[in-house]
């Protein structure tokens, strides 16, 4: 078997899976759900719902705010006790409706049984309706960006889209959410793949999967034997290829041009194994988004896990259920410790975007004191945007925005192999994402300027 993989930079990253043959549990309910309204990229969703009214799981309890947002649903029964601001994943405090948790009941309109649909079944489902599904459903993307799915699914009308890629690499060291998942619901996620092969009119779909998941490689071969639309695609171990334009030139051997271009200006649309299965139970089920996998794992902790968890539940009742913190300090990251964001606080909920919380000890998450770059170009050769980090680094810290621009910055995907590869120790990602933020809002100030000219 010939493996693929993207042509610029990436690094080689120490696994520690340790979650991978742990099968998925089902996490108990908090006694209060704590339901952040942004929970994706785009404008907050806004609440429909007030203090003392009661919910259902899979009530709608808040609406899109915007084209670019998405409603958030409820994971549990019970009353709304009040709207107030809590800590999300990113350390702000942000507006949340809280409820408290009574009994379990379900919204009628969800199926629950456990027939597996197929799309031959349902011919009724034309793509328009599959788009809407997704929408009203409140899906966004579950591999941690958290743009919403149906806005992908409506690619630009002079758009030609030829091929779905779907994203089961999962290349940081310590996720297995996943895997998992493709391990345990493989039918549903191929129903779900052949939905947004409809809803974008795409005639193939290829599954990257990297090496060192050969059983869910395997799997899924199996699967799509009689299915000569979709392709499973082997890819090798290489850091960040879970990168949706990494991705498309690991799979398709297409380069997608800095932005303002996307996948789909080459003819493809990403989507993660998480964002097929959760659009199989919204078009299939008529279930919304209130629930995902998640692994919860480190080094020290005592029984990591994957678990199927209702969003809304704080991670301390997942932690507990591992056996609590490890003695000493520990950092708390949402995510993986290359792309994650470090926690706050432990009450922090499960969100769309939660695919795993890492716990690492004071001494694995220590940073070693920056030196001076020695000009070893060795985060040249990691960047997988073929990019200057050492120099773009230095723009931002010495506040060049507009050289900072002229040097791509907007082009990096933050996978932090840069840092990981300096051996001075720079804290080049810090830098970059402090210039790349900057830009960021001096170009969509000048957008919205060119607009007000225009009208």
């Amino acid at each position: 078997m010939k493996l693929r993989t993207f042509k610029i930079g990436g690094v080689n990253l120490k696994e520690c899976k340790m979650t991978a043959e742990t099968q998925t549990v089902c996490a108990p309910l908090p006694s209060k759900a704590i339901f952040p309204l942004k929970q994706h990229i785009g404008v907050p969703a806004v609440p429909i719902v007030k203090r003392g009214d009661r919910v259902k799981v899979g009530t709608k309890i808040a609406e899109a705010g915007g084209f670019v947002s998405s409603p958030i649903f409820s994971s549990v029964s019970g009353r709304v006790e009040k709207i107030e601001n809590v800590f999300d994943a990113t350390g702000y405090r942000v507006p949340a409706i809280i409820v408290d948790v009574e009994g379990d009941e379900w919204e009628d309109t969800i199926d629950r049984t456990d027939k597996t649909e197929s799309l031959t079944d349902h011919p009724e489902l034309t793509p328009e309706k599959i788009v809407n599904g997704v929408k009203d459903a409140g899906i966004t993307g579950m591999g941690g960006a958290g743009f919403p799915t149906y806005i992908k699914l409506l690619p630009p009308k002079n758009t030609k889209i030829d091929a779905v890629v779907i994203n089961g690499v999962e290349c940081e060291p310590y996720i297995t959410s996943d895997y998992r998942l493709m391990i345990e619901h493989a039918d549903e996620i191929i129903v779900g793949i052949e939905l947004i092969m409809k809803a974008v009119s795409a005639p193939k779909a290829y599954i990257g999967i990297e090496i060192n998941k050969p059983k869910a490689i395997s799997l899924f071969i199996s699967k799509t034997k009689k299915i000569s639309s979709v392709e499973v695609v082997a890819l090798k171990k290489r850091y960040p290829q879970g990168g949706e334009k990494q991705l498309v030139d690991a799979v398709l051997g297409r380069e997608v041009p800095p932005p303002p271009a996307i996948p789909s200006s080459v003819g493809a649309i990403v989507q993660n194994v998480g964002t097929a299965y959760a659009v199989y139970q919204a078009v299939m089920k008529n279930k919304p988004l209130f629930e995902r996998y998640t692994t919860v794992t480190g080094k020290n902790l005592g029984r990591p896990q994957n678990f199927l968890v209702r969003m809304g539940t704080p991670i301390h009742n997942l932690i507990n259920i591992c056996g609590g913190l490890p003695d000493g300090d520990v950092k708390l990251i949402a995510g993986g410790p290359m792309m994650g964001k470090a926690l706050v606080s432990e009450t922090v909920p499960v969100c769309k975007g939660t695919n795993c919380v890492t716990i690492l000890s004071g001494a694995e998450s220590k940073r070693m004191n920056p030196q001076p770059c020695i000009r070893c170009a060795k985060c040249v050769s990691a960047c997988p945007m073929g990019l200057e980090p050492y120099l773009i680094a230095a723009l931002s810290a010495k506040k060049q925005w507009e050289r900072l621009e002229q040097e791509f910055i907007t082009s990096c995907i933050e996978c932090g192999s840069c840092q990981y590869t300096c051996p001075a120790h720079r804290p080049l990602l810090d830098n970059i994402r402090t210039g790349k933020s900057v830009v960021m809002k001096l170009v969509k100030s000048r957008k919205q300027e060119q607009l007000k000219d225009v009208k």
